[in-house]
């Protein structure tokens, strides 16, 4: 889909699909360039923040390492390429994946610990917070600008399989290569989990949850043509878009 003066259209996906106002979309989408801008001033403080990881990680595996500031950096290369008019499926399902995973995966990790954060600035624990969670909202405009196919998310897919891979299963070189926590890996947690196993079930949780959206919306987003060619109503679609 080429980008021009006119926005895309909004397919009336499900709310679970489509949960942001339609003139907050508008926003975003109109000013593309700043939310392009906005992430990747992100991206170079995610990497500031993962300087100290990446000098005991091998360089080899430093492209698993800043797991929030690549998502952040796909989101931005993805917007862009739509606005120079070429939409490149596979890196929008890219940064639908890392925004929805890394953007819900942080907060959540940032709750499980809450006490052993202490050592957070208060406003660096809250910037965290929100900023984190302010990228799984730029990830639910993304369906205005691709049809996720399938070959896409299978892509984004195997990306992010083999991040869970190497972060908590088989880290390959060294150790798992999962954001640093604030407590050891083996700390015993609730229902009789350790620490490695609470922030793996939730980054395992968001991967799958991201691959359902994805496909949801493909599977919605078919459902719209086919009602179009047939002229038939679409059964379960919510008219005002979500």
């Amino acid at each position: 889909m080429s980008a021009t003066n006119q926005l895309p259209p909004r397919d009336p996906l499900p709310r679970y699909l489509a949960p942001v106002p339609k003139l907050l979309e508008d926003l975003g989408l109109r000013f593309a360039w700043l939310v392009v801008a906005i992430n990747l001033v992100g991206t170079v403080f995610g990497f500031w923040y993962y300087s100290g990881q990446f000098a005991e990680t091998a360089t080899v595996m430093w492209p698993w390492v800043p797991d929030s500031p690549m998502a952040t950096l796909l989101i931005a290369l993805a917007i862009a390429a739509w606005k120079l008019g070429h939409e490149l499926p596979w890196l929008t399902a890219l940064a639908f994946f890392g925004n929805v995973i890394l953007g819900l995966w942080t907060p959540y990790t940032l709750l499980v610990f809450y006490d052993s954060y202490a050592y957070l600035h208060p406003l660096m624990f809250q910037f965290l917070f929100w900023s984190h969670l302010a990228m799984v909202v730029q990830a639910f405009v993304l369906h205005r600008i691709t049809d996720f196919p399938v070959w896409a998310v299978a892509v984004a897919l195997a990306w992010y399989a083999s991040n869970l891979i190497v972060d908590y299963f088989i880290p390959v070189v060294g150790e798992p290569h999962h954001t640093t926590i604030p407590v050891e890996r083996e700390a015993a947690m609730f229902l009789e989990a350790d620490a490695l196993g609470v922030i793996a079930a939730g980054e395992v949780t968001f991967t799958l949850l991201a691959l359902f959206l994805a496909l949801a919306t493909r599977v919605k987003k078919c459902e719209r043509a086919e009602v179009g060619r047939t002229g038939g109503e679409t059964p379960g679609t919510d008219p005002g878009g979500g």
